[in-house]
């Protein structure tokens, strides 16, 4: 690897992998060490970048410019989650995202005669077939991304969100910030902006009114660690199994495309609507 001193910080998400957090750590370094925080998300703006000082250059979808990724300023922070977490999280999340969240969310499409994308999610009454909806559109596309990426590459650092979920002594987010090039001081900063924004450190939920922030809330409600294991019915799991095996296995979450079925968890059995729990008819708490 060149030894030039990173000057040009991308760093590089996707849906439902930690972005919002991510956004919020960033800024705030930024911010705190007076490093313009720069996203970018279409092919024309690049250009824009700064040509000289260091700059965060943000995308949610890790989408950079093909030519950054020979340039010896650069450097690349890269987060990607177990896609079927992604995926239980996901149908969740956009089920219940205010109407301001995830424009695609919320535009009327030819294709489901004239509903949104939440709109038809919210009419299925089936839980197997919400999750097929949303496997044959978000997760299809995000997957997609995950697997559109230079593994590998020597200026780039990979990290799972489950690691950084479960970072609660800020180790794999220090060694990133050093391999960003962060001189010790700096290390310090941004370590405390990470902890503080971290659920498992003194991240808050409320808006500078002191009222729950319902966009913000609604992610990190589909953000806490998930075990795709209790999430996904078998059935789907099979389905999910056969479509996207392989991406498991590229991704680094399975040895085998198949093999991972075992691991699920007995599905809890349906309760009649007309059955009422023990706890409630007892005046308890369900």
């Amino acid at each position: 690897m060149t030894s030039a001193p990173p000057r040009i910080l991308c760093v590089g998400t996707h849906h439902k992998t930690g972005t919002v957090w991510m956004r919020r750590v960033w800024r705030q370094i930024g911010e705190a060490l007076s490093i313009p925080f720069h996203p970018v998300h279409k092919p024309q703006n690049w250009a824009t970048i700064p040509a000289t000082g260091r700059v965060i250059v943000v995308n949610w979808g890790a989408r950079f410019a093909p030519e950054l990724f020979d340039n010896p300023e650069a450097r690349f922070l890269h987060v990607i989650r177990d896609p079927r977490d992604v995926l239980a999280s996901g149908v969740r999340y956009h089920e219940e995202a205010p109407g301001r969240a995830e424009r695609f969310l919320h535009q009327e499409r030819a294709d489901l005669e004239g509903r949104t994308y939440q709109q038809h999610l919210r009419s299925l009454t089936d839980r197997n077939e919400k999750l097929r909806f949303e496997m044959g559109e978000m997760h299809q596309r995000t997957l997609d991304e995950m697997l559109d990426w230079p593994y590998g590459h020597p200026r780039v650092r990979d990290l799972t969100y489950e690691t950084l979920i479960s970072d609660t002594e800020c180790t794999a987010f220090v060694a990133a910030l050093r391999f960003f090039g962060f001189s010790e001081a700096e290390v310090e900063v941004a370590r405390g902006i990470y902890y503080d924004n971290s659920i498992f450190g003194g991240f808050s939920r409320l808006n500078a009114e002191g009222e729950i922030d319902r966009r913000l809330d609604a992610h990190v409600s589909t953000g806490a660690k998930l075990d795709w294991r209790h999430k996904l019915p078998r059935e789907i799991a099979e389905e999910y199994s056969q479509r996207f095996g392989a991406a498991l296995v590229r991704l680094g979450y399975e040895d085998d495309e198949a093999a991972w079925l075992d691991r699920l968890m007995p599905e809890a059995p349906e309760v009649p609507e007309d059955v009422v729990p023990l706890a409630r008819a007892a005046g308890g708490m369900a």
